[in-house]
């Protein structure tokens, strides 16, 4: 296994059983709405801790620990997103294949050539490969080239004997059937973590680890952990969080690419996104907890990104918030992270509550 001697390495997170659970949790499917299996699989990683948690009211997950005996009175939650980006059946297009309308926002061509699961009704879930129209060159030749990728121009090939919309059907297939994205996922023998979904299972996988350390050292803070599972549509965390949360601190993926500061190895925090700024105040003390724990904390602003955060914040909720996330490039595509950036957001959330 990989062990990688940098600066932020430190005691406090399991960085082996910490990426195995992450790489168990990106291969199990869980596009917006069809979420069930990953929550499950987080309950059961939980359970083996002796965690007790609890379904919210949408379908997420939501678990508690509370304070050492000398405690502070604040009751701080950290939120995360276990739904990711996938797709619906939208059509079964006469030719047999189907049409798809987007779960999440993404650019089609970045979902091109990509391995998926059809969810039907009733019965196994049914493999397929997202092709364009055009797809073979020595048919179609620069026609190919010149093709924009759009929900009229991909389609589903299924790895079924069918031909038309009738043998379609009759392998159960019909509109609205989920559609997930496989994974693909891995750990390279350099550190990095690849694979479709680390938006946001890294972080879910970074609170496990950061739970583990909890439970040997308590904080003298209310903590819980809220998973959320409808962040990728925008209304994630807007219910679900304990009434009296004193600060929720939502910890999603830190996009890097362009001229953003965010980077595949430190852990970033947002102070605008979409909505806005976040908490000022919060932010600061933040910032003061990575100073305290020699961290190297990225700063940057997202213009196209949201979440659950902001998403509690326009459903009215009465408290600071603030947004952190490992760096993850190629966001909303085949994604990829470093276990540097796990480590380190799990030491930032780790000194804040201590």
């Amino acid at each position: 296994m990989y062990n990688h001697l940098h600066s932020v390495a430190l005691p406090h997170l399991d960085i082996e059983a910490t990426t195995a659970f992450l790489i168990d949790l990106l291969n199990t499917p869980s596009p917006t709405g069809f979420t069930e299996a990953a929550i499950v699989r987080i309950e059961q990683e939980l359970s083996a801790l002796g965690i007790t948690s609890r379904r919210t009211a949408k379908g997420g997950l939501l678990w508690t620990l509370e304070p050492a005996q000398e405690n502070d009175g604040q009751h701080i939650t950290f939120s995360a997103h276990a739904d990711t980006l996938g797709a619906m059946v939208k059509e079964i297009r006469p030719n047999g294949r189907l049409g798809l309308t987007q779960l999440g926002s993404y650019d089609w061509h970045s979902i091109e050539g990509t391995e998926v699961q059809i969810h039907p009704q009733q019965g196994p879930s049914l493999s397929g490969t997202v092709l364009n129209i055009h797809q073979s060159f020595h048919v179609w030749g620069a026609a190919l080239h010149d093709l924009k990728r759009t929900a009229t121009t991909l389609e589903v090939r299924l790895d079924a004997l069918t031909g038309n919309a009738i043998q379609t059907r009759a392998l159960g297939i019909e509109v609205g059937d989920f559609v997930s994205f496989d994974a693909q996922a891995q750990l390279t023998p350099s550190g990095y973590i690849k694979g479709r979904h680390l938006d946001n299972k890294a972080s879910i996988a970074v609170f496990v680890g950061v739970t583990r350390e909890l439970l040997r050292h308590p904080s003298r803070r209310r903590v819980s952990f809220c998973i959320t599972v409808y962040e990728e549509v925008g209304h994630g965390a807007a219910s679900d969080i304990p009434v009296d949360t004193s600060e929720l601190i939502a910890v999603d993926m830190a996009a890097v690419g362009g001229n953003q500061t965010s980077s595949e190895h430190h852990v970033t925090l947002c102070v605008k996104d979409s909505l806005g700024p976040y908490d000022y105040a919060l932010g600061n003390r933040l910032r003061n907890a990575a100073t305290r724990a020699g961290l190297e904390l990225k700063i940057d602003i997202y213009p196209y990104y949201s979440s659950d955060a902001s998403a509690a914040w326009r459903a009215g909720l009465p408290c600071p918030t603030a947004l952190i996330g490992p760096g993850v490039d190629a966001s909303h595509a085949y994604e990829r992270t470093h276990q540097d950036a796990l480590i380190a957001t799990a030491k930032l959330m780790l000194e804040y509550l201590r």
